[in-house]
Protein backbone atom coordinates (compact mmCIF):
# COMPACT_ATOMS: atom_id res chain seq x y z
CA UNK A 1 0.00 0.00 0.00
CA UNK A 2 2.91 2.34 0.75
CA UNK A 3 4.10 1.99 -2.85
CA UNK A 4 0.88 3.31 -4.35
CA UNK A 5 -0.90 6.65 -4.17
CA UNK A 6 -4.11 8.52 -4.92
CA UNK A 7 -4.08 11.64 -7.07
CA UNK A 8 -6.37 14.66 -6.89
CA UNK A 9 -7.03 17.22 -9.61
CA UNK A 10 -8.05 20.46 -7.91
CA UNK A 11 -9.37 22.72 -10.66
CA UNK A 12 -10.01 26.11 -9.07
CA UNK A 13 -11.07 29.57 -10.14
CA UNK A 14 -7.56 30.90 -10.66
CA UNK A 15 -5.60 27.77 -11.44
CA UNK A 16 -5.25 24.00 -11.50
CA UNK A 17 -3.36 21.85 -9.01
CA UNK A 18 -2.54 18.16 -8.93
CA UNK A 19 -1.65 16.62 -5.59
CA UNK A 20 -0.38 13.16 -4.80
CA UNK A 21 -1.39 11.67 -1.43
CA UNK A 22 -0.13 8.62 0.41
CA UNK A 23 -2.15 6.32 2.68
CA UNK A 24 -1.62 8.62 5.69
CA UNK A 25 -3.17 11.54 3.80
CA UNK A 26 0.19 13.27 3.46
CA UNK A 27 1.12 15.32 0.40
CA UNK A 28 3.80 13.53 -1.60
CA UNK A 29 3.97 15.98 -4.51
CA UNK A 30 2.11 18.98 -5.87
CA UNK A 31 2.15 21.03 -9.06
CA UNK A 32 0.16 24.16 -9.92
CA UNK A 33 -0.55 26.25 -12.99
CA UNK A 34 -2.58 29.45 -13.28
CA UNK A 35 -4.96 30.14 -16.16
CA UNK A 36 -6.11 33.39 -17.71
CA UNK A 37 -9.03 35.34 -16.24
CA UNK A 38 -11.05 36.93 -19.05
CA UNK A 39 -13.31 39.95 -18.50
CA UNK A 40 -14.93 40.64 -21.89
CA UNK A 41 -17.39 43.13 -20.39
CA UNK A 42 -17.96 44.64 -16.93
CA UNK A 43 -19.38 41.94 -14.66
CA UNK A 44 -18.48 39.13 -17.09
CA UNK A 45 -15.86 36.49 -16.24
CA UNK A 46 -14.74 33.68 -18.55
CA UNK A 47 -12.15 30.88 -18.72
CA UNK A 48 -10.76 28.98 -21.68
CA UNK A 49 -11.70 25.30 -21.17
CA UNK A 50 -8.93 24.12 -23.49
CA UNK A 51 -6.34 26.02 -21.45
CA UNK A 52 -7.72 24.38 -18.31
CA UNK A 53 -7.42 20.90 -19.85
CA UNK A 54 -3.89 21.60 -21.10
CA UNK A 55 -2.87 22.86 -17.66
CA UNK A 56 -4.44 19.79 -16.05
CA UNK A 57 -2.25 17.49 -18.15
CA UNK A 58 0.81 19.59 -17.35
CA UNK A 59 0.35 19.61 -13.57
CA UNK A 60 -0.45 15.90 -13.39
CA UNK A 61 2.70 15.11 -15.36
CA UNK A 62 4.83 17.56 -13.35
CA UNK A 63 3.75 16.25 -9.94
CA UNK A 64 4.36 12.63 -10.91
CA UNK A 65 7.80 13.55 -12.25
CA UNK A 66 8.61 15.50 -9.07
CA UNK A 67 7.76 12.47 -6.93
CA UNK A 68 9.38 10.04 -9.38
CA UNK A 69 6.11 8.08 -9.38
CA UNK A 70 4.95 6.22 -12.48
CA UNK A 71 1.28 6.69 -13.40
CA UNK A 72 0.60 2.97 -12.96
CA UNK A 73 1.25 3.44 -9.22
CA UNK A 74 -1.87 5.58 -8.99
CA UNK A 75 -4.72 3.60 -7.44
CA UNK A 76 -7.27 6.23 -8.48
CA UNK A 77 -7.80 9.87 -9.38
CA UNK A 78 -10.32 12.20 -7.75
CA UNK A 79 -11.52 15.55 -9.09
CA UNK A 80 -12.59 18.69 -7.31
CA UNK A 81 -13.58 21.82 -9.14
CA UNK A 82 -14.78 25.38 -9.10
CA UNK A 83 -18.53 24.96 -8.94
CA UNK A 84 -21.24 26.48 -11.16
CA UNK A 85 -18.74 27.46 -13.89
CA UNK A 86 -20.48 26.31 -17.05
CA UNK A 87 -19.48 25.25 -20.54
CA UNK A 88 -20.92 23.51 -23.58
CA UNK A 89 -18.94 21.35 -25.98
CA UNK A 90 -19.35 19.29 -29.12
CA UNK A 91 -19.64 15.58 -28.28
CA UNK A 92 -17.83 14.43 -31.43
CA UNK A 93 -14.92 16.84 -31.56
CA UNK A 94 -14.67 17.59 -27.84
CA UNK A 95 -14.34 21.28 -28.70
CA UNK A 96 -16.02 23.92 -26.50
CA UNK A 97 -18.46 26.11 -28.37
CA UNK A 98 -17.63 29.14 -26.18
CA UNK A 99 -15.38 30.02 -23.29
CA UNK A 100 -16.69 28.78 -19.93
CA UNK A 101 -18.83 31.24 -18.00
CA UNK A 102 -17.37 31.49 -14.49
CA UNK A 103 -19.46 31.29 -11.31
CA UNK A 104 -18.64 34.95 -10.54
CA UNK A 105 -20.19 36.12 -13.82
CA UNK A 106 -23.15 38.54 -13.57
CA UNK A 107 -24.35 38.68 -17.19
CA UNK A 108 -27.63 36.87 -16.43
CA UNK A 109 -28.69 39.13 -13.55
CA UNK A 110 -31.65 40.46 -15.57
CA UNK A 111 -32.83 36.90 -16.23
CA UNK A 112 -32.83 36.09 -12.52
CA UNK A 113 -34.73 39.26 -11.75
CA UNK A 114 -37.32 38.17 -14.30
CA UNK A 115 -37.72 34.89 -12.39
CA UNK A 116 -38.35 36.93 -9.26
CA UNK A 117 -40.89 39.12 -11.08
CA UNK A 118 -42.66 36.00 -12.38
CA UNK A 119 -42.99 34.59 -8.86
CA UNK A 120 -40.85 31.52 -9.52
CA UNK A 121 -38.32 31.94 -6.71
CA UNK A 122 -40.09 29.81 -4.11
CA UNK A 123 -40.64 26.93 -6.52
CA UNK A 124 -36.97 26.91 -7.56
CA UNK A 125 -35.79 27.18 -3.96
CA UNK A 126 -38.03 24.32 -2.86
CA UNK A 127 -36.69 21.93 -5.50
CA UNK A 128 -33.05 22.93 -5.65
CA UNK A 129 -32.33 24.38 -2.21
CA UNK A 130 -30.79 27.36 -4.01
CA UNK A 131 -31.52 31.06 -3.96
CA UNK A 132 -32.07 31.95 -7.64
CA UNK A 133 -29.02 33.90 -8.70
CA UNK A 134 -26.78 34.44 -11.73
CA UNK A 135 -24.18 32.52 -9.69
CA UNK A 136 -25.68 29.14 -10.62
CA UNK A 137 -25.35 27.22 -13.89
CA UNK A 138 -28.88 27.21 -15.35
CA UNK A 139 -28.97 30.79 -16.62
CA UNK A 140 -25.39 30.47 -17.87
CA UNK A 141 -26.32 27.41 -19.95
CA UNK A 142 -29.38 29.22 -21.25
CA UNK A 143 -27.23 32.20 -22.27
CA UNK A 144 -24.69 29.96 -24.02
CA UNK A 145 -27.40 28.18 -26.00
CA UNK A 146 -28.78 31.54 -27.08
CA UNK A 147 -25.51 33.33 -27.77
CA UNK A 148 -22.66 30.91 -28.49
CA UNK A 149 -20.91 31.52 -31.80
CA UNK A 150 -21.98 28.78 -34.24
CA UNK A 151 -18.78 29.29 -36.22
CA UNK A 152 -16.94 27.43 -33.44
CA UNK A 153 -19.09 24.41 -34.20
CA UNK A 154 -17.79 24.40 -37.76
CA UNK A 155 -21.35 24.08 -38.92
CA UNK A 156 -22.94 25.82 -41.89
CA UNK A 157 -26.26 26.63 -40.25
CA UNK A 158 -26.13 29.16 -37.38
CA UNK A 159 -29.44 28.00 -35.90
CA UNK A 160 -28.49 24.42 -35.16
CA UNK A 161 -26.98 24.77 -31.66
CA UNK A 162 -30.23 24.05 -29.81
CA UNK A 163 -31.24 21.45 -32.34
CA UNK A 164 -27.98 19.58 -31.82
CA UNK A 165 -28.29 19.99 -28.04
CA UNK A 166 -31.71 18.32 -28.18
CA UNK A 167 -30.06 15.40 -29.97
CA UNK A 168 -27.34 15.13 -27.32
CA UNK A 169 -24.65 16.26 -29.73
CA UNK A 170 -23.87 19.38 -27.70
CA UNK A 171 -23.03 18.56 -24.08
CA UNK A 172 -23.53 20.64 -20.95
CA UNK A 173 -21.19 20.40 -18.01
CA UNK A 174 -19.53 22.03 -15.07
CA UNK A 175 -15.74 21.75 -14.90
CA UNK A 176 -15.83 18.30 -13.27
CA UNK A 177 -17.76 16.94 -16.26
CA UNK A 178 -15.34 18.58 -18.67
CA UNK A 179 -12.35 16.94 -16.98
CA UNK A 180 -14.06 13.54 -16.60
CA UNK A 181 -14.97 13.65 -20.31
CA UNK A 182 -11.40 14.42 -21.34
CA UNK A 183 -9.93 11.82 -18.97
CA UNK A 184 -12.37 8.95 -19.63
CA UNK A 185 -14.61 9.85 -22.58
CA UNK A 186 -17.68 9.60 -20.30
CA UNK A 187 -20.27 12.36 -19.75
CA UNK A 188 -20.72 12.29 -15.97
CA UNK A 189 -21.13 14.63 -13.01
CA UNK A 190 -21.45 13.94 -9.31
CA UNK A 191 -24.35 14.75 -7.00
CA UNK A 192 -22.68 17.78 -5.44
CA UNK A 193 -21.97 19.52 -8.72
CA UNK A 194 -25.41 18.63 -10.08
CA UNK A 195 -26.96 20.23 -7.01
CA UNK A 196 -25.39 23.59 -7.95
CA UNK A 197 -26.85 23.88 -11.44
CA UNK A 198 -30.40 25.06 -10.51
CA UNK A 199 -31.63 22.23 -12.77
CA UNK A 200 -31.46 19.42 -10.20
CA UNK A 201 -34.07 18.40 -7.62
CA UNK A 202 -32.06 17.62 -4.47
CA UNK A 203 -34.98 15.71 -2.91
CA UNK A 204 -35.69 13.48 -5.91
CA UNK A 205 -31.95 13.41 -6.73
CA UNK A 206 -32.58 13.82 -10.45
CA UNK A 207 -32.66 16.43 -13.17
CA UNK A 208 -35.99 18.25 -13.06
CA UNK A 209 -38.01 18.44 -16.28
CA UNK A 210 -39.84 21.65 -15.29
CA UNK A 211 -36.60 23.45 -14.52
CA UNK A 212 -35.05 22.24 -17.77
CA UNK A 213 -38.10 23.59 -19.58
CA UNK A 214 -37.94 26.92 -17.73
CA UNK A 215 -34.36 27.51 -18.80
CA UNK A 216 -34.77 25.77 -22.17
CA UNK A 217 -31.89 23.38 -21.43
CA UNK A 218 -32.51 20.05 -23.19
CA UNK A 219 -32.25 17.09 -20.85
CA UNK A 220 -30.40 15.18 -23.57
CA UNK A 221 -27.34 17.41 -23.11
CA UNK A 222 -27.08 16.84 -19.35
CA UNK A 223 -24.52 14.46 -17.81
CA UNK A 224 -25.31 11.28 -15.89
CA UNK A 225 -25.36 11.96 -12.14
CA UNK A 226 -23.30 9.62 -9.97
CA UNK A 227 -22.22 9.41 -6.28
CA UNK A 228 -19.30 11.59 -5.16
CA UNK A 229 -17.38 8.43 -4.23
CA UNK A 230 -18.32 5.83 -6.82
CA UNK A 231 -17.44 2.15 -6.40
CA UNK A 232 -18.32 1.61 -10.07
CA UNK A 233 -15.93 4.48 -11.01
CA UNK A 234 -16.61 7.05 -13.73
CA UNK A 235 -14.28 5.30 -16.15
CA UNK A 236 -10.50 5.09 -16.57
CA UNK A 237 -7.82 7.06 -18.31
CA UNK A 238 -6.67 5.94 -21.75
CA UNK A 239 -3.44 3.92 -21.53
CA UNK A 240 -2.49 5.48 -24.86
CA UNK A 241 -3.20 8.99 -23.55
CA UNK A 242 -0.96 11.51 -21.80
CA UNK A 243 -0.70 9.42 -18.60
CA UNK A 244 0.28 6.24 -20.39
CA UNK A 245 -1.68 4.17 -17.89
CA UNK A 246 -5.23 3.02 -17.18
CA UNK A 247 -6.17 4.74 -13.91
CA UNK A 248 -9.73 4.76 -12.48
CA UNK A 249 -11.40 8.15 -12.02
CA UNK A 250 -13.54 7.29 -9.03
CA UNK A 251 -14.49 10.44 -7.10
CA UNK A 252 -15.63 13.99 -7.73
CA UNK A 253 -16.81 16.89 -5.61
CA UNK A 254 -17.62 20.52 -6.03
CA UNK A 255 -14.73 22.21 -4.25
CA UNK A 256 -16.59 23.20 -1.08
CA UNK A 257 -18.11 19.78 -0.55
CA UNK A 258 -14.65 18.33 -1.14
CA UNK A 259 -13.32 20.49 1.68
CA UNK A 260 -16.17 19.32 3.93
CA UNK A 261 -15.14 15.73 3.21
CA UNK A 262 -11.43 16.47 3.48
CA UNK A 263 -12.00 18.08 6.89
CA UNK A 264 -13.68 14.79 7.92
CA UNK A 265 -16.99 16.57 8.59
CA UNK A 266 -18.86 13.29 8.19
CA UNK A 267 -21.44 13.79 10.97
CA UNK A 268 -24.41 16.12 11.39
CA UNK A 269 -23.27 19.27 13.21
CA UNK A 270 -19.72 19.26 11.80
CA UNK A 271 -18.79 22.58 10.15
CA UNK A 272 -15.96 24.01 8.04
CA UNK A 273 -15.14 27.26 6.27
CA UNK A 274 -12.90 27.43 3.21
CA UNK A 275 -11.11 30.69 2.44
CA UNK A 276 -10.35 30.78 -1.25
CA UNK A 277 -11.32 33.21 -4.00
CA UNK A 278 -14.60 33.31 -2.13
CA UNK A 279 -15.40 31.71 1.22
CA UNK A 280 -17.81 28.87 1.77
CA UNK A 281 -19.16 27.88 5.16
CA UNK A 282 -20.78 24.42 5.24
CA UNK A 283 -22.60 22.68 8.07
CA UNK A 284 -23.35 18.97 7.72
CA UNK A 285 -27.06 18.38 8.43
CA UNK A 286 -27.01 14.60 7.87
CA UNK A 287 -29.86 13.09 5.87
CA UNK A 288 -32.08 16.11 6.60
CA UNK A 289 -32.26 18.74 3.85
CA UNK A 290 -32.80 21.73 6.18
CA UNK A 291 -34.66 24.59 4.49
CA UNK A 292 -33.10 27.95 5.22
CA UNK A 293 -35.12 30.97 6.29
CA UNK A 294 -32.07 33.20 6.63
CA UNK A 295 -30.50 33.38 3.18
CA UNK A 296 -28.47 30.17 3.18
CA UNK A 297 -28.45 27.39 0.59
CA UNK A 298 -29.58 23.83 1.14
CA UNK A 299 -27.17 21.68 -0.80
CA UNK A 300 -25.92 18.14 -1.24
CA UNK A 301 -22.92 17.55 1.01
CA UNK A 302 -21.77 14.20 -0.37
CA UNK A 303 -22.85 10.69 -1.25
CA UNK A 304 -20.96 7.42 -1.15
CA UNK A 305 -22.01 4.42 -3.25
CA UNK A 306 -24.96 2.60 -1.73
CA UNK A 307 -25.40 5.13 1.07
CA UNK A 308 -27.96 7.91 1.65
CA UNK A 309 -27.20 11.44 0.52
CA UNK A 310 -25.75 13.70 3.20
CA UNK A 311 -27.01 17.29 3.04
CA UNK A 312 -25.50 20.55 4.18
CA UNK A 313 -26.42 24.16 4.83
CA UNK A 314 -24.09 26.51 2.98
CA UNK A 315 -23.23 30.15 3.19
CA UNK A 316 -21.59 31.21 -0.10
CA UNK A 317 -19.50 34.37 0.19
CA UNK A 318 -18.48 35.54 -3.27
CA UNK A 319 -15.35 37.58 -2.53
CA UNK A 320 -12.78 37.00 0.22
CA UNK A 321 -9.43 35.90 -1.20
CA UNK A 322 -10.34 37.78 -4.37
CA UNK A 323 -10.36 40.96 -2.26
CA UNK A 324 -6.70 40.29 -1.41
CA UNK A 325 -6.02 39.80 -5.13
CA UNK A 326 -7.67 43.17 -5.73
CA UNK A 327 -5.21 44.78 -3.28
CA UNK A 328 -2.42 43.39 -5.50
CA UNK A 329 -4.15 44.50 -8.70
CA UNK A 330 -4.45 48.14 -7.58
CA UNK A 331 -0.92 48.28 -6.15
CA UNK A 332 -1.62 48.39 -2.41
CA UNK A 333 0.53 45.27 -1.96
CA UNK A 334 2.88 43.21 -4.12
CA UNK A 335 2.04 39.86 -2.57
CA UNK A 336 -0.74 38.42 -0.38
CA UNK A 337 1.83 37.51 2.29
CA UNK A 338 2.33 41.23 2.99
CA UNK A 339 -1.18 41.63 4.39
CA UNK A 340 -0.34 40.14 7.79
CA UNK A 341 2.56 42.48 8.58
CA UNK A 342 0.79 45.54 7.17
CA UNK A 343 -2.34 44.83 9.20
CA UNK A 344 -0.26 44.50 12.36
CA UNK A 345 1.35 47.90 11.69
CA UNK A 346 -1.85 49.66 12.78
CA UNK A 347 -3.94 49.15 15.92
CA UNK A 348 -7.23 49.29 14.01
CA UNK A 349 -8.71 50.29 10.68
CA UNK A 350 -9.25 53.77 12.11
CA UNK A 351 -12.95 53.50 11.28
CA UNK A 352 -12.48 52.25 7.70
CA UNK A 353 -14.72 49.42 6.49
CA UNK A 354 -14.34 47.64 3.16
CA UNK A 355 -17.26 45.69 1.66
CA UNK A 356 -15.80 43.61 -1.21
CA UNK A 357 -19.03 43.21 -3.17
CA UNK A 358 -17.24 43.23 -6.52
CA UNK A 359 -19.68 40.69 -7.98
CA UNK A 360 -22.65 41.39 -5.71
CA UNK A 361 -23.22 39.87 -2.29
CA UNK A 362 -23.99 36.21 -1.70
CA UNK A 363 -25.25 34.68 1.52
CA UNK A 364 -27.08 35.81 3.50
CA UNK A 365 -27.81 39.06 1.59
CA UNK A 366 -28.22 37.82 -2.02
CA UNK A 367 -28.02 41.28 -3.52
CA UNK A 368 -26.87 41.00 -7.13
CA UNK A 369 -26.51 44.76 -7.53
CA UNK A 370 -24.33 45.41 -4.49
CA UNK A 371 -20.85 46.64 -5.40
CA UNK A 372 -17.50 47.07 -3.69
CA UNK A 373 -17.51 49.89 -1.16
CA UNK A 374 -14.98 51.53 1.14
CA UNK A 375 -16.40 53.81 3.81
CA UNK A 376 -14.99 55.80 6.74
CA UNK A 377 -11.86 57.14 5.04
CA UNK A 378 -10.27 60.37 6.21
CA UNK A 379 -7.20 62.32 5.12
CA UNK A 380 -5.25 60.21 7.61
CA UNK A 381 -6.24 56.89 6.05
CA UNK A 382 -3.20 54.90 4.93
CA UNK A 383 -2.85 51.72 2.90
CA UNK A 384 -2.36 49.76 6.14
CA UNK A 385 -5.86 50.72 7.22
CA UNK A 386 -7.37 49.57 3.93
CA UNK A 387 -5.40 46.31 3.99
CA UNK A 388 -6.55 45.63 7.55
CA UNK A 389 -10.14 46.55 6.64
CA UNK A 390 -9.97 44.07 3.77
CA UNK A 391 -8.88 41.26 6.10
CA UNK A 392 -11.58 42.25 8.58
CA UNK A 393 -14.20 42.07 5.81
CA UNK A 394 -13.42 38.38 5.44
CA UNK A 395 -14.06 37.79 9.14
CA UNK A 396 -17.24 39.87 9.16
CA UNK A 397 -18.72 38.09 6.14
CA UNK A 398 -18.07 34.77 7.84
CA UNK A 399 -19.95 35.99 10.92
CA UNK A 400 -22.84 37.05 8.66
CA UNK A 401 -23.12 33.43 7.57
CA UNK A 402 -22.48 31.91 11.02
CA UNK A 403 -25.37 33.88 12.53
CA UNK A 404 -27.69 32.75 9.74
CA UNK A 405 -26.45 29.17 10.19
CA UNK A 406 -27.22 29.20 13.91
CA UNK A 407 -30.67 30.70 13.31
CA UNK A 408 -31.55 28.00 10.75
CA UNK A 409 -30.08 24.98 12.48
CA UNK A 410 -30.28 25.85 16.14
CA UNK A 411 -26.63 24.75 16.39
CA UNK A 412 -24.23 27.29 17.89
CA UNK A 413 -20.85 27.29 16.18
CA UNK A 414 -18.31 26.90 18.99
CA UNK A 415 -15.49 25.46 16.88
CA UNK A 416 -14.88 25.95 13.17
CA UNK A 417 -12.48 23.96 11.00
CA UNK A 418 -10.84 26.22 8.42
CA UNK A 419 -8.83 25.67 5.25
CA UNK A 420 -7.73 27.38 2.07
CA UNK A 421 -4.85 29.65 1.19
CA UNK A 422 -5.85 32.56 3.43
CA UNK A 423 -5.68 30.52 6.66
CA UNK A 424 -1.88 30.60 6.47
CA UNK A 425 -2.37 34.19 7.70
CA UNK A 426 -2.25 33.95 11.52
CA UNK A 427 -3.58 37.48 11.91
CA UNK A 428 -6.69 36.58 9.92
CA UNK A 429 -7.25 33.36 11.88
CA UNK A 430 -7.04 35.19 15.21
CA UNK A 431 -9.27 37.96 13.91
CA UNK A 432 -11.81 35.36 12.76
CA UNK A 433 -11.84 33.77 16.21
CA UNK A 434 -12.38 37.22 17.80
CA UNK A 435 -15.18 38.35 15.48
CA UNK A 436 -16.93 34.98 15.51
CA UNK A 437 -16.45 34.28 19.21
CA UNK A 438 -15.49 30.70 18.39
CA UNK A 439 -12.34 28.58 18.26
CA UNK A 440 -10.71 28.42 14.83
CA UNK A 441 -9.06 25.06 14.08
CA UNK A 442 -6.49 24.85 11.30
CA UNK A 443 -5.39 21.40 10.09
CA UNK A 444 -1.88 20.33 9.13
CA UNK A 445 -3.01 19.72 5.53
CA UNK A 446 -4.88 22.88 4.61
CA UNK A 447 -5.42 21.95 0.94
CA UNK A 448 -8.48 19.99 2.01
CA UNK A 449 -10.37 20.36 -1.27
CA UNK A 450 -7.77 18.18 -3.00
CA UNK A 451 -7.59 15.87 0.01
CA UNK A 452 -11.38 15.41 0.03
CA UNK A 453 -11.49 14.37 -3.61
CA UNK A 454 -8.55 12.01 -3.06
CA UNK A 455 -10.39 10.47 -0.12
CA UNK A 456 -13.53 9.99 -2.23
CA UNK A 457 -11.62 8.25 -5.01
CA UNK A 458 -9.51 6.19 -2.64
CA UNK A 459 -12.52 4.94 -0.67
CA UNK A 460 -14.21 3.91 -3.92
CA UNK A 461 -11.34 1.64 -4.95
CA UNK A 462 -10.56 0.32 -1.46
CA UNK A 463 -7.33 2.28 -0.91
CA UNK A 464 -8.88 3.35 2.39
CA UNK A 465 -11.27 0.95 4.10
CA UNK A 466 -13.57 3.41 5.86
CA UNK A 467 -14.05 7.00 7.00
CA UNK A 468 -12.51 5.95 10.34
CA UNK A 469 -9.18 5.67 8.51
CA UNK A 470 -9.61 9.25 7.30
CA UNK A 471 -10.43 10.60 10.75
CA UNK A 472 -7.16 9.12 12.01
CA UNK A 473 -5.28 11.03 9.31
CA UNK A 474 -6.71 14.44 10.28
CA UNK A 475 -4.32 16.47 12.47
CA UNK A 476 -4.50 19.95 14.02
CA UNK A 477 -1.80 22.46 13.11
CA UNK A 478 -2.99 25.27 15.39
CA UNK A 479 -6.07 26.48 17.27
CA UNK A 480 -7.01 30.13 17.74
CA UNK A 481 -9.19 31.11 20.70
CA UNK A 482 -11.14 34.40 20.99
CA UNK A 483 -9.20 37.18 22.73
CA UNK A 484 -11.48 40.14 22.01
CA UNK A 485 -14.35 40.83 24.38
CA UNK A 486 -17.81 39.96 23.12
CA UNK A 487 -18.92 43.59 23.51
CA UNK A 488 -16.08 44.89 21.34
CA UNK A 489 -16.71 42.27 18.67
CA UNK A 490 -20.41 43.10 18.61
CA UNK A 491 -19.69 46.82 18.29
CA UNK A 492 -17.35 46.30 15.36
CA UNK A 493 -19.81 43.92 13.71
CA UNK A 494 -22.70 46.38 14.04
CA UNK A 495 -20.66 48.99 12.20
CA UNK A 496 -19.91 46.42 9.50
CA UNK A 497 -23.64 45.96 8.99
CA UNK A 498 -23.94 49.72 8.44
CA UNK A 499 -21.24 49.53 5.77
CA UNK A 500 -22.98 46.62 4.02
CA UNK A 501 -26.19 48.64 3.89
CA UNK A 502 -24.40 51.35 1.92
CA UNK A 503 -23.17 48.85 -0.70
CA UNK A 504 -26.56 47.35 -1.54
CA UNK A 505 -28.23 47.98 -4.90
CA UNK A 506 -25.44 50.23 -6.17
CA UNK A 507 -25.33 48.86 -9.72
CA UNK A 508 -28.19 50.38 -11.70
CA UNK A 509 -30.52 48.43 -13.96
CA UNK A 510 -28.43 47.27 -16.90
CA UNK A 511 -25.26 48.64 -15.32
CA UNK A 512 -22.10 46.89 -14.22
Amino acid sequence: MSDTYVGAIDQGTTGTRFMLFDHDGRVVASAYEKHEQKYPEPGWVEHDPLEIWENTQEVVTAALEEADVAADRLEAIGITNQRETTLLWDRDSGSPIHDAIVWQDRRTTDRVEQLEADGKVDEIRKKTGLEPDAYFSATKAEWLLDNADPIKLQRARPADIRERAEEGEILFGTIDSWLIYNLTGEHITDVTNASRTMLFDIHEMDWDDELCEEFDVPREMLPEVRPSSDDDTYGSTDPDGFLGAEVPVAGAFGDQQAALFGQTCFDAGDAKNTYGTGSFFLLNTGDDAVESEHGLLTTVGFQRSGEPVQYALEGSIFVTGAAIEWLVDVGFIDDAAETESLARNVDSTDGVYMVPAFTGLGAPHWNQRARGTIVGMTRGTRREHIVRATLESIAYQTRDVAEAMEADSGIEVESLKVDGGAVKNNFLCQLQADILGADIVRPVVDETTALGSAYAAGLAVGYWDSTDDLRKNWQVDREFEPQMTEAEADEKYARWEDAVERSLGWASEGGA
